[in-house]
């Protein structure tokens, strides 16, 4: 999928300077009702992100670690201590903040949330600015597309108008964002670049590949993410 970031992201974004206070931050979170702050240093660049599990280290280990169990103690690092310890969000905030650029693809941004398993990420400029930010829910409401809508775009726009060939070649089926595409085609890679564009389109989870190609040319008939 090639929808951008910055379709997609929220450019009106709350966050903190190094210096903001626990209460500050904790009341911050209570009013907003979002999961994590990106912290900003004087010129405005994204130096990390304070998070709810930030302030929850100092709740949990206010008291250093008594009344903990020990099997608990012995996984907790030194990290979560000095977290436990901190009183401004410089201190507290994990850093380097992981970040994500306006052109990057949400496909990217989804694959970084998983990975590191956050709920949000910020966006920078090319100076490392704070221009936005893109949320686990921005990323999902891509894919909340009607498959009429979908089907609409792969046979007019793609199929007719980008590759001037005509639709009724094709059986082309959706379900849950999900695209099947049945016909013969000339060659491979006609084939191949038609499959990657349907790809692309906003909304598309997946490509089932059931075309028929030349007996000359092999080709791996698939699922496609």
């Amino acid at each position: 999928m090639n929808t951008a970031v910055k379709d997609v992201m929220t450019s009106r974004v709350i966050w903190m300077e190094q210096d903001t206070p626990y209460a500050a931050i904790a009341a911050a979170f209570e009013q907003y009702r979002v999961s994590a702050f990106p912290v900003l240093d004087q010129a405005g660049q994204v130096i990390g992100v304070v998070s709810e599990a930030d302030l929850l280290a100092k709740e949990a280990l206010a008291d250093g670690q008594a009344g903990i169990p020990g099997a608990v103690t012995g996984l907790l690092h030194r990290k979560q201590q000095e977290k436990a310890d901190a009183l401004t969000a410089g201190e507290m905030m994990t850093h380097p903040a992981v970040t994500v650029r306006p052109d990057d693809t949400v496909e990217h941004a989804a694959r970084m949330m998983y990975t590191l398993q956050v709920k949000r990420l910020p966006v920078v400029d090319a100076g490392g600015h704070l221009i936005g930010i893109v949320s686990r829910s921005d990323v999902l409401a891509v894919f909340d597309r009607p498959d009429s809508e979908i089907l609409a775009e792969i046979t007019d726009d793609v199929i007719l108008h980008e590759f001037l060939i005509d639709p009724a070649m094709f059986v082309v089926t959706i379900r849950d964002g999900v695209v099947t595409i049945r016909g013969n085609l000339e060659s491979a890679n006609l084939g191949h670049q038609l499959v990657a564009k349907i790809r692309s389109v906003r909304g598309v989870v997946a490509v089932r590949d059931e075309l028929t190609y030349p007996p000359a040319e092999r080709s791996v008939a698939g699922l496609y993410f």
